[in-house]
């Protein structure tokens, strides 16, 4: 009988065989890890390249987007500059078209006045005796001298002044003269400008509000008046107003006081200044004021200006109303 040899599964060939295959297995492995490696960081390197990229394109963008924004801007501004500018162009236009209806008004009122002009010279070369004002004296003050206190107001604004150096006009300061002159002496004086300052200053109110006559106080009332450049407005009522508030007392028996206003102007309406002059200094029982109003006109505006509102006529009108009631006079002088 044949004897069979054993055979094992498991030998020491068979252990070799399976080893080298686990270890090819292995390094196969090991070389794809390494390629993959590889791979990935090529992949990174690539991939970073395309960021950077894509970031410089995002930077572009947002360059572009900013100055696109700034143009914008500037745009906007300058539709905003030039709808202003529209606008100001719009107010001139329409501004100049009032200042031409102004002066067409001021034509035809030229054409009027120069017309009514022609009829006054008319009447004057056939009656060359008439006077501006018949019914007032010409002397060469004309004026009543019974006061011991006088208040001087005068209009100081352009009109009043000469144009070739700026001060008032010479016969103003005579006329300023002539009432001191009239008055040898008084108890106090005082002076004021068109809107009611106080030239020369004042210490209080009432009797205590004058200031002392004498020689050296009307030298400074000439040489004042001469340099005097502070402007008033067209209209001495507020210098009257003032001196009627602060300058009569009526708790001194022994004031005669009287208001001399110098002016050639009227700007406002007649009629309230007739009324608060008539509460200021209102009649008694038999019609006697205690402050005596008296005027002096300048011939500026009635001789150089022919406009419907002419204020030159308007002051002459209001002052022969108001010394007429208060129991001075009004003279219109003819020349300056």
């Amino acid at each position: 009988m044949i004897r069979r040899r054993s055979v094992e599964t498991f030998s020491l060939s068979f252990l070799d065989c399976i080893c080298c295959g686990f270890g090819a297995i292995i390094l196969i492995f090991v070389l794809t890890i390494g390629s993959r490696e590889k791979e990935k960081i090529e992949n990174l390197i690539n991939l970073r390249t395309v960021l950077a990229a894509r970031l410089a394109d995002l930077t572009e963008l947002q360059a572009k987007k900013d100055e696109l924004q700034q143009n914008q801007r500037r745009v906007t501004n300058q539709l905003a500059l030039a709808r202003m500018t529209n606008a100001e162009v719009q107010a001139m236009v329409d501004e100049m078209e009032r200042q031409l209806q102004r002066e067409k008004s001021g034509m035809q009122a030229l054409l009027v006045d120069s017309d009514e002009l022609k009829k006054q010279v008319a009447a004057r070369q056939k009656k060359p005796e008439i006077e501006l004002l018949p019914q007032v004296k010409p002397t060469p003050v004309g004026l009543p001298v019974g006061s011991n206190y006088i208040a001087i107001v005068i209009d100081t604004s352009g009109s009043m002044r000469d144009p070739t150096h700026g001060g008032l006009w010479p016969i103003v300061i005579r006329k300023i003269d002539e009432v001191l002159d009239s008055y040898p002496q008084l108890d106090g004086l005082q002076l004021l400008d068109g809107d009611g300052r106080f030239i020369l200053g004042r210490r209080g109110s009432g009797t205590e509000g004058w200031l002392a006559d004498s020689p050296a106080l009307r030298d400074q009332i000439r040489r004042t008046m001469r340099r005097y450049n502070q402007d008033s407005i067209s209209n001495p009522v507020p210098g009257i107003y003032n001196a009627l508030r602060f300058l009569h007392d009526k708790e001194n028996a022994k004031m005669r006081m009287g208001i001399y206003v110098f002016g050639d102007e009227f700007i406002d309406t007649a009629d309230p200044v007739i009324r608060a002059l008539d509460n200021l200094n209102p009649a008694d029982e038999e019609g006697n004021r205690r402050v005596v109003i008296n005027a002096i006109g300048f011939p500026t505006t009635i001789r150089y200006s022919f406009s419907m509102g002419n204020t030159g006529l308007k002051f002459a009108n209001l002052m022969r109303t108001v010394t007429y009631q208060h129991g001075g006079a009004f003279i219109a002088l003819q020349d300056l």
